[in-house]
């Protein structure tokens, strides 16, 4: 018999977590339809996470901000804390799907579902954000570079849970953006997504960082370094280069392997124009 429990406690869902049973986490909801339709174990047992005091507060820290697990997506992409500290996650998350979703799908939920079409994932490669972990016996501090292993896996051994994200702010001077391709509908599945962060110069040398969705089985992190001379065509063209050997995206019902590569190519190529054009305003 399925069972849904509701601590009032990070403890007592950590305990929950422990427990022969093995339940799911439950956030915002969003991804327990999608474990049927995507053909995964559908969990039976949920440990629900909304009755846990103080887990959707969002907070600025002497680093950038601290995001609890249950914030919301909408949150990120309105709130202007998240706009001021860490711009390109609040364009990422204007980008998710439709308002309905946004309004109920938390970063948690996004971080612990690990499907590497989620728009906000990317831009958390990018800003260097480090993932909190907690169980029954204590807590660690991921990288975000490093949390995800697989489709739907990430470092989160049995017991743990995403206790937050840790978020430095955005270099100072920076250009920042998202771009995204879909071929279905506007709100589907994208084919190939790009967060882009382009820093500003710095001695000789500038830095071009992009987080790489729905082109493989993870969320994918490319770093170019380039002259401070370099036009913004030498980077589009340094990026395509890194990025290229590490697309593999999935074949289904949204593209083939080749036409999701072009797209893919084209996302890097939009977003590092428009990061890169940000930089020099």
């Amino acid at each position: 018999m399925a069972a849904f429990y509701r601590p009032s406690s990070l403890d007592e869902a950590c305990q929950l977590l422990s427990g022969p049973a093995r339940p799911a986490v439950y956030a915002g909801g969003t991804a327990i339809p999608l474990f049927a339709t995507q053909g995964l174990p559908t969990p039976t047992d949920l440990v629900d996470l909304s009755g846990v005091a103080g887990l959707d507060d969002l907070s600025v820290t002497a680093d950038g901000l601290r995001l609890g697990p249950l914030v919301t997506i909408r949150r990120l992409e309105r709130d202007p804390q998240v706009a001021d500290a860490a711009p390109l996650l609040a364009k990422a998350a204007a980008e998710v799907a439709h308002p309905r979703i946004r309004n109920v799908a938390t970063i948690g939920g996004s971080i612990g579902y690990a499907d590497p079409r989620l728009d906000t994932l990317g831009s958390l490669l990018v800003l260097e954000a480090r993932i909190d972990v907690v169980s029954a016996a204590g807590s660690r501090s991921v990288a975000a570079r490093e949390f995800f292993v697989g489709r739907h896996a990430t470092a989160l051994a049995p017991g743990e849970l995403v206790a937050g994200v840790e978020l430095p702010r955005q270099p100072p001077g920076s250009g920042a953006a998202f771009a995204k391709y879909t071929s279905l509908a506007e709100a589907d599945w994208p084919c190939a997504s790009v967060a882009a962060l382009a820093l500003a110069p710095a001695e000789d040398r500038r830095e071009l960082r992009l987080g790489l969705g729905a082109v493989a089985d993870v969320p994918v992190f490319v770093s170019v370094q380039l002259p401070t001379g370099a036009t913004v065509d030498d980077a589009i063209d340094a990026a395509e280069q890194a990025a290229q050997p590490l697309i593999r995206p999935t074949v289904d019902v949204r593209g083939s392997a080749s036409y999701k590569r072009k797209l893919a190519l084209v996302a890097i190529a939009d977003a590092t124009r428009q990061a890169w054009q940000e930089v020099a305003r």
